[in-house]
């Protein structure tokens, strides 16, 4: 899952969201410092990560990626599912992708004290070209995929990728739609969860 993912199967819970909006630039216990929301946000983005990279459906696509993509499959493949969830986004949302979006934004300027250094870096460009506005379309992901190129994130071709997408989207929408419906039961879970801890020692004693 990317960064739209993320932040939608967070729930309503504005600082969850940011939680796990930041999540990746959280490293070990250092979530302890944060708020107990954001803190839970965090903790879900955790919970996500470890039920994708384990889900078999998920590894055996990215399996398939590889000889085209070698240790960047996983990351393409997590760009990609926004892609499928932004470009569908009425589907799963009652509200539009950039009204949901432009909340989204306002949710981090209200939180901006708590973006870890390295996010600072760049959230004000995210914003001003509404990143994640720009997932809805293959243009749009082509777009992200020539930052990260061109940031030394990932070294592949970003015409090559797009173009993956444009030729394989319907079995990747095939894969993502009941994959993301476990997800989000996971997620729901957690979120209604009276111990959320608890909740997630559970999670990990099923993996």
């Amino acid at each position: 899952m990317n960064y739209l993912a993320h932040i939608f199967l967070s729930g309503t819970d504005k600082k969850m969201q940011f939680g796990n909006f930041i999540a990746d630039a959280v490293k070990g216990s250092s979530y302890n410092k944060y708020p107990p929301k954001i803190r839970d946000g965090i903790l879900l983005h955790r919970a996500i990560d470890s039920f994708t990279d384990t889900h078999p459906v998920v590894k055996e696509y990215i399996r398939t990626m590889r000889p085209h993509f070698g240790r960047y499959s996983g990351i393409l493949l997590d760009i990609y599912f926004d892609y499928i969830l932004a470009s569908r986004f009425k589907e799963y949302s009652k509200v539009s992708l950039k009204h949901y979006t432009k909340e989204f934004y306002f949710t981090i300027i209200q939180n901006i004290h708590w973006l870890p250094a390295i996010m600072k870096r760049f959230i004000l460009h995210f914003m001003l070209t509404d990143r994640l506005c720009k997932y809805e379309t293959i243009e749009g992901i082509k777009n992200s995929f020539e930052i990260m190129v061109n940031a030394d994130k990932i070294k592949i071709s970003a015409e090559e990728a797009a173009e993956y997408l444009t030729q394989h989207e319907q079995e990747i929408l095939t894969l993502f739609q009941p994959f993301f419906n476990e997800l989000k039961d996971l997620c729901k879970g957690y979120i209604l969860a009276k111990d959320r801890t608890e909740y997630l020692k559970k999670l990990q004693d099923k993996q």
